[in-house]
């Protein structure tokens, strides 16, 4: 299948802006996942899953580097540590309609430390500089860099900054900078998500010795709250768990982080926006599941959650479960929001009849 062509969201600013984006997680940010988070805004940035050059370089293109046209702006992240096959993969990427090229320098999986790359890369700046020579000279669109700020025993200060220092030097502008360490022996990839503290100061100094580069900070944002405060000392947020567990947020973002004047997004306006897309992918025979999966935190910390949440679970995962799931599921959300406003039968107030979502 050819390269998708669709239409670009309308905006007046720069673009990509990296003002907040959703970070590239593996198994979760697939394009299903991704038309979703672009149905709730149409101004953040989203990422692929980690392609590793050899899947890009020998792999089925439609399956690992597919997208529908309604994504942009949308990132390609590589995974990889030979400049040629970076540099190949990711022309293929911009040939595909990537808006942008990421290295993946932060992951720290054992897999990905076998294969020479993610977070070990931390340890050979130079090496990563040379990739990113190579990704630049290959294409027109921007390549970045997601690194953390250090592995193991190294100092984060002397590694963060040789990083973004070597790569620099060969062009490279943007750099997204995962505010903690990866402990590449003694802890899963999920501990190195949470237990290495973490330093956003040092992020934040960063910038500030670097005003000529743009800086993202990833790494425990939970809220918009939060992405605003650190908007203050950076250039961007990326946002990862937070974004895909309480997805509804997203709803907010192009105007309390891009300051549009538009109205907020609310879930049930966002799943209806949804479903056409749904819909469409059924046809293809893509099991419902594959895309209610992604869903399942649009309405966290509302009433109705955990009843959506079962029943696009459970039904959803039946064979030839359709639309009518989705369906159900927003139905039983909304009947939830109708009896917490409605009336008392006595006159005296509002009915709740428990101060926990159903």
């Amino acid at each position: 299948m050819a390269p998708p062509n669709g239409p670009r969201p309308l905006s007046s600013a720069p673009y990509p802006s990296h003002r907040l984006s959703v970070a590239p997680m593996m198994d979760w940010t697939d394009r299903h996942c991704r038309v979703l988070h672009r149905t709730l805004s149409r101004r953040v940035l989203l990422y692929s899953e980690m392609v590793t050059t050899g899947a890009v370089l020998h792999g089925d293109l439609e399956r690992l580097l597919g997208f529908d046209g309604a994504e942009h702006p949308v990132a390609l992240q590589l995974g990889g540590s030979d400049p040629a096959d970076l540099a190949a993969s990711a022309k293929i990427g911009a040939d595909w309609g990537y808006d942008e090229i990421n290295l993946n320098v932060g992951c720290p999986s054992d897999r990905v430390q076998s294969g020479r790359f993610g977070a070990c890369l931390m340890r050979e700046p130079q090496l990563v500089a040379d990739c990113m020579g190579a990704m630049a000279e290959a294409v027109k669109v921007p390549v970045t860099v997601k690194c953390r700020i250090g592995v193991d025993e190294q100092d984060p200060t002397e590694a963060l900054f040789a990083m973004v220092e070597g790569c620099a030097a060969v062009g490279v502008k943007t750099f997204i900078v995962h505010a903690r360490k990866a402990w590449l022996k003694g802890l899963s990839p999920k501990e190195n998500r949470d237990i290495p503290p973490l330093d956003h100061p040092l992020v934040w100094r960063l910038k500030a010795e670097r005003p000529d580069l743009t800086i993202i900070i990833n790494g425990g944002i939970a809220t918009l709250d939060e992405a605003l405060g650190h908007l203050d000392h950076v250039d961007g947020v990326m946002m990862g768990r937070a974004a895909y567990h309480d997805a509804g947020q997203l709803g907010q973002v192009d105007r309390r982080i891009f300051g549009e004047e538009v109205a907020d997004l609310d879930a049930a306006d966002a799943v209806r926006a949804y479903l056409p897309y749904v819909s469409a992918q059924l046809e293809t025979g893509v099991p419902l599941a594959h895309m209610t999966r992604h869903m399942l935190g649009l309405f966290h910390g509302r009433m109705g959650a955990r009843t959506w949440r079962r029943i696009l679970t459970v039904e959803g995962a039946k064979a030839g479960a359709g639309i009518e799931v989705i369906w159900a599921a927003l139905e039983a959300v909304e009947q939830s929001s109708k009896a917490l406003t409605q009336p008392s039968p006595t006159g005296r107030g509002l009915v709740r009849s428990s101060p926990f979502p159903p």
